[in-house]
């Protein structure tokens, strides 16, 4: 699938269509002008004179693939002009580039969770767009061992250890102080009984465990279970790693001519990062397995989402799914965009590999 939309059919194009429209496209990605028919003589290559570009770019708007803003004014491509030319793109597309410096930072990656989380953080700088990096859930995930850490009054850091190098933090508020020595005894007593399971299963068996009645007559096991279930409750089915929303509201607010608008666009996107099941829901409907999406404008199903294109492609841990890309405004540059989400994510299936 790579576009979000399989009814969206391109319109054929003959040879002086498709480049002189691939032209006005990356002229008009670079500047954030109008394109006129004068530049499109001079610098598409074609030997045609401005005459000739005039007709062209007024077949091109009979197809909706340009605009022009004003009548005195240039063309600008339409979201189907984008997808023209990125379709091109994906069309003309040769293996995933390399990208040894990158390779070498995830590689020194810790766990599973700095990996996505440094991915998330490289696709963002390097693009200087919104990065994002998903992992599936996995319910095959199963509990290594959980620790308790005391923090100032009745805090406690709960740190849960799962199979995979996944590793999450959870700081919960208690009703009593809890002395380390107590935390050390509750997490021995939590990894001898519930170790192995996955998370799911540990979450229930300690559930039914607290409804038993022989718990009311142990205080340790009873604030262990207390400590866990509260640790354990609100694992993620999904991971979502996000960077790089400053690059987007930069980019967006120079070239603003109507900043309110553009500021309301932009709370609709944040709120759907913010929430991030929301921003997991929308890109699990996009991306299809082993496979590069592009979305572009209104082709999204959300309309918050119109101002906006998203490039993502998929990468494998050896068992499952995962997916890397950028958000960024319709005006981005998709070259770059394209090979550097398709060059991270086979670094990344490399890297989870250990190949």
């Amino acid at each position: 699938m790579e576009s979000a939309n399989s009814e969206i059919m391109s319109p054929e194009l003959g040879d002086r269509q498709r480049r002189i429209l691939a032209r006005l496209v990356v002229e008009y990605i670079e500047q954030g002008e109008p394109v006129s028919s004068a530049w499109l003589a001079e610098h598409s290559a074609l030997g045609l004179s401005s005459a000739t570009v005039r007709s062209v770019l007024a077949g091109l708007e009979g197809q909706g693939l340009v605009a022009q803003p004003h009548t005195s004014a240039g063309r600008v491509p339409t979201d189907s002009g984008y997808r023209q030319y990125v379709d091109g793109l994906l069309g003309s597309r040769k293996r995933p580039r390399r990208l040894p410096r990158i390779e070498a930072r995830l590689r020194k990656a810790g766990t599973v969770g700095d990996l996505l989380e440094d991915a998330s953080q490289v696709v963002s700088e390097t693009s200087h767009h919104i990065g994002f990096v998903m992992a599936p859930s996995n319910p095959d995930v199963r509990l290594r061992h959980i620790d308790f850490v005391n923090l100032e009054g009745t805090r406690v850091l709960v740190i849960v250890v799962a199979t995979g190098g996944q590793i999450t933090h959870r700081v919960i508020d208690t009703d009593d102080r809890y002395e380390a020595p107590l935390l050390t005894q509750a997490a021995n007593y939590l990894n001898q009984e519930f170790a192995g399971l996955t998370l799911k299963e540990a979450r229930a068996a300690i559930v039914e465990r607290m409804r038993h009645e022989r718990t009311v007559y142990d205080a340790l096991m009873a604030k262990a279970l207390r400590l866990a279930r509260s640790g354990l409750s609100e694992a993620p089915p999904e991971t979502l790693h996000v960077q790089g929303a400053s690059y987007l509201v930069d980019e967006l607010l120079e070239d603003a001519e109507d900043r309110d608008r553009t500021l309301a666009r932009l709370r609709a996107l944040f709120r759907m990062v913010e929430e991030k099941h929301r921003l997991i829901e929308m890109l699990t409907q996009y991306i299809e397995a082993n496979n590069l999406t592009v979305v572009i404008g209104s082709e999204h199903l959300t309309p918050d989402l119109f101002p906006f294109s998203v490039v993502a492609s998929t990468f494998q841990d050896g068992q499952r799914a995962g997916t890397v890309g950028v958000i960024g405004p319709r005006r981005m540059r998709y070259r770059q965009a394209i090979s550097l989400v398709d060059g991270l994510s086979s670094v990344m299936t490399r890297v989870l590999g250990r190949a």
